[in-house]
């Protein structure tokens, strides 16, 4: 195993050099400071957990995390949040506090608690970011502060963030756009109801979902893309409103959350026969309503990996300076129909 004095020692500097480099405990020449972090990530540099909890415990790490998901009934950040309280309590020994809080998708109330969790002392913020420039100005000037940010869930272009954990949203509308084409026999008229134009894991699975029926379905229609901010009263309201609107539309893309009070219009409205619908995520009601034959499909993303790998590596970067080598950190994507549910 590679200790810190033959980091030291590859990279031509003092243990006390190396020591600062990976602890942030001090100012280093950013060439000195690129050497170490290179000679330490290339061979694996594992530091010994007594000592990542002594410099723990010194500095008294406090990370903030902000989810989305405020007041909405999304059952998503349930499984989200069983995987923060689960590195809460693994850190806890490490006298790691962890300060969490949950937003609607609304930039400016991102940016307040941020601005609270700051003044509470954070060392490293964890955010499910809105996807706008003002958020990502934010993310620069805490990393103007010396305050890393990590991404989860979903992530934001054209920042300094320091890495992302999540879905490859891309990818997954893909797969959504492929599975449609299979069970609609590629030809039929489709609506997308989704979460918030804002959110780019939301935007990203729609532009999958757009280029695969662009490319390999061209008689598959869409008819319209709707909103419901996550909310199941509202997704129950645009839902109904879109297959009034459209009498003939037989195919349902659920790309955010609202899945069942989306699929309870399609049941009142008595359209459930001739209609094919996919989503995303599993919980109960889901489950339950492709047992009953009205989801033909769900699209999982590992929501609680989303919740507890982010804590974790970065709290390793906040004690040892290492951060992912890949800052774009993948959950598994699994489609889930009756069979393996």
């Amino acid at each position: 195993m590679i200790t810190s004095k033959e980091i030291a020692a590859l990279a031509g500097v003092s243990r006390g050099t190396v020591d600062r480099v990976l602890n942030h405990r001090g100012a280093v020449k950013p060439e000195t400071e690129q050497r170490v972090r290179e000679i330490a990530r290339e061979l694996n540099y594992q530091p010994n957990k007594a000592g990542m909890a002594l410099a723990a415990q010194k500095k008294k790490i406090t990370i903030g995390i902000l989810l989305l998901g405020a007041n909405s009934n999304n059952l998503f950040w349930n499984d989200v949040m069983d995987g923060v309280t689960y590195q809460q309590r693994n850190l806890s020994g490490y006298g790691c506090r962890i300060l969490v809080r949950q937003s609607s998708f609304d930039d400016q109330e991102q940016i307040d608690i941020i601005d609270e969790f700051v003044k509470d002392g954070i060392n490293g913020l964890i955010i499910a970011p809105c996807n706008t420039p003002k958020i990502a100005r934010k993310i620069d000037e805490l990393f103007e502060m010396g305050i890393p940010t990590a991404t989860t869930n979903t992530d934001i272009q054209n920042s300094k963030r320091l890495f992302y954990v999540g879905s490859n949203y891309y990818e997954s509308g893909c797969v959504a756009g492929g599975f449609m084409g299979l069970i609609t026999g590629g030809s039929t008229k489709a609506g997308i109801v989704t979460g918030s134009s804002m959110v780019f894991c939301h935007t990203e699975r729609i532009d999958g979902f757009l280029n695969t029926i662009s490319e390999r379905y061209p008689h598959i229609e869409l008819l319209e893309i709707v909103e419901n901010h996550d909310d199941e009263l509202r997704s129950y309201h645009v839902t109904c409103q879109l297959l009034e609107k459209y009498p003939d539309l037989n195919a349902l893309c659920f790309t955010a959350a609202g899945v069942h009070a989306g699929c309870q219009a399609v049941l009142d409205l008595k359209r459930e026969k001739d209609m094919k619908i996919i989503c995303f995520d599993v919980n109960k009601p889901v489950k339950e309503l492709i047992r009953q034959g009205v989801i033909s499909a769900t699209i999982c993303q590992q929501p609680f990996q989303q919740g507890s790998k982010p804590i974790k590596l970065l709290f390793n970067y906040l004690t040892t300076g290492i951060a992912p080598e890949n800052p774009l950190l993948y959950t598994n994507a699994s489609i889930k129909i009756y069979e393996n549910l």
